[in-house]
């Protein structure tokens, strides 16, 4: 949103005063508050934009963007999830720990509601949205996830670019508001790592957020070797090994 706020072309004069007003008093978020409760977006984004002075009109336009409470996986002819757990190592671990790892995919649907007093302001930030969102560059971005201390980050794609900025009746007067549904196809992770009491490698601290991965094979003696007739024939025999480490599950 910050990258369509940086390109908006002010077409109006209200407008002119909205991309000089700063993304942080532009664009804000409202959790769990999807259009059909938008006079409690609209109501909650003028009780925070006060800058600091006593209530007065909230600045217009404005952007909310809203998720919904729900969740839906997506479907096997996007994606797969992968259920069953591998073993991995993160590649900037320092540590080269091995943690378990699933992942999620799933659809999530957000809302982007556009509040302005005038018509042509709300349409034009509207038409600029969705030629935005028609650039193939834009419709994927990167969401970031912690683990074991590691920043990592994990694909959205935005499922259609041409959903309509559809017109939502309210009370109030010299008021338009226009709402684009969209579903992000989200890629989650799932790590999981050795609970307390369990083996792992000490290479960190069991339930904490810098977690001890699992055990590894950390290498081979062999106590004996011998050359001689195997039961395929000419192969070697070992008579005997020791293993220093579990193996990782």
């Amino acid at each position: 949103m910050g990258a369509f706020y940086g390109g908006i072309v002010p077409t109006t004069k209200a407008l002119e005063a909205y991309v000089t007003r700063g993304l942080a008093k532009s664009i804000a978020w409202a959790p769990s508050r999807m259009i059909d409760a938008a006079e409690e977006m609209l109501g909650s984004w003028q009780r925070n934009d006060t800058d600091s002075t006593t209530t007065k009109p909230a600045n217009m336009p404005v952007i909310l963007v809203a998720m919904a409470k729900d969740y839906v996986p997506t479907g096997r002819d996007f994606t797969r999830q992968v259920a069953d757990r591998i073993m991995v190592t993160i590649p900037d671990d320092e540590k080269g720990r091995v943690f378990g790892l699933r992942t999620v995919a799933g659809d999530i649907r957000a809302q982007i509601a556009i509040f302005a007093h005038d018509e042509p302001s709300a349409r034009s930030i509207a038409a600029q949205f969705l030629l935005f969102l028609d650039a193939a560059p834009n419709r994927w971005f990167m969401a970031r996830y912690t683990f074991a201390g590691q920043i990592m980050e994990w694909p959205v794609q935005v499922e259609s670019p041409d959903s309509p900025a559809m017109a939502i009746q309210t009370d109030a007067k010299n008021l338009t508001i226009l709402a684009v549904d969209l579903t992000l196809k989200a890629e989650i992770p799932m790590f999981d790592a050795p609970a307390a009491g369990q083996p792992n490698d000490g290479q960190g601290t069991p339930g904490t957020s810098d977690p001890a991965g699992y055990p590894l094979v950390q290498g081979i003696s062999l106590a004996e070797f011998e050359q001689g007739a195997g039961p395929l024939g000419g192969a070697a025999a070992i008579r005997s090994s020791t293993i220093n480490q579990q193996e990782a599950p």
